[in-house]
């Protein structure tokens, strides 16, 4: 919840600062979405105005579900799961088992709460990558407008948090969180010029599923920068980052970092 709040805040901002800016950066040739990303990369290319998309994270009404979370403890849990590992997809299929053995609300109930943030159900005619997991293989999955499958059933499983959500349903598989992979993704866009990352979270402190500087190696010899959380955006998304009530922090706060950062985004995305 936060995430996807205080990402189109960002881009709210960039637009408060430069609207051509803002629109440039929805326009961009490739969009890879990742969990709170993957319903951000819907919404943004849905059409809808995005000053519409960043009110409606203002609004306390809303689909979603209340979850408890302790996120600490969720991380404790993954970095155990995956402890010995000894690649990557060992690791994703680690912590698909996980999910697969947890209790959680049922697979209904969670792709309608997935379905009211999605404000057209059809894929855009864009290039865009929805990344998710396979629960028991710990393969990666990139769906996109070609792969046959609905955009509300791809950003489901790109959204399906281990051990909180169910595992997602598609084609008698079952998919968890793309951010178990990375929760950037970024090397997805091998090939551009340019890589603008938008990532509710700290980059420089230490996470298991971060994996920016080594994407980044990855893209060379494109130009990446990264807009990342501040410190009142990690106010804002507070201890229970799923919550419904940080929509509305969250999404201010990152309003003020993209017209912190508008003008650095400016000098480095292409016109």
């Amino acid at each position: 919840m936060a995430g996807i709040a205080w990402e189109l805040g960002v881009l709210r901002g960039l637009q408060d600062a430069d609207p051509d800016l803002a629109g440039r950066v929805i326009s961009a040739d490739l969009i890879v979405g990742t969990s709170a990303g993957s319903a951000v990369a819907a919404q943004i290319t849905s059409g809808v105005p995005l000053a519409d998309l960043y009110t409606r994270q203002l609004d306390e009404a809303c689909a979603e579900i209340e979850v408890e979370l302790d996120m600490d403890a969720l991380i404790a849990r993954f970095t155990a799961a995956i402890a010995g590992a000894a690649s990557r997809e060992e690791a994703q299929r680690a912590i698909g088992a996980m999910a697969l053995d947890t209790q959680t609300v049922t697979e209904p109930v969670r792709r309608a709460a997935v379905a009211a943030r999605v404000p057209v159900p059809a894929w855009p005619d864009r290039q865009v990558l929805l990344v998710a997991v396979d629960a028991r293989t710990g393969e990666t999955m990139v769906f996109t407008k070609d792969s046959a499958v609905p955009l509300v059933d791809a950003v489901a499983a790109s959204c399906a948090l281990p051990a909180i959500w169910p595992p997602a349903t598609i084609g008698g598989r079952r998919y968890i969180d793309g951010g178990v992979r990375s929760i950037t993704n970024a090397d997805l866009a091998a090939g551009s010029d340019a890589v603008l990352v938008i990532v509710p979270s700290v980059t420089d402190q230490p996470n298991p599923f971060s994996r920016l500087d080594e994407e980044t190696r990855q893209l060379e010899p494109a130009a990446v920068l990264a807009v990342d959380a501040d410190a009142a955006s990690v106010a804002a998304f507070g201890t229970n980052p799923l919550s419904p009530a940080t929509r509305g922090p969250a999404a201010r706060a990152g309003r003020e970092v993209g017209r912190a950062r508008a003008a650095e985004v400016a000098a480095f995305w292409p016109s």
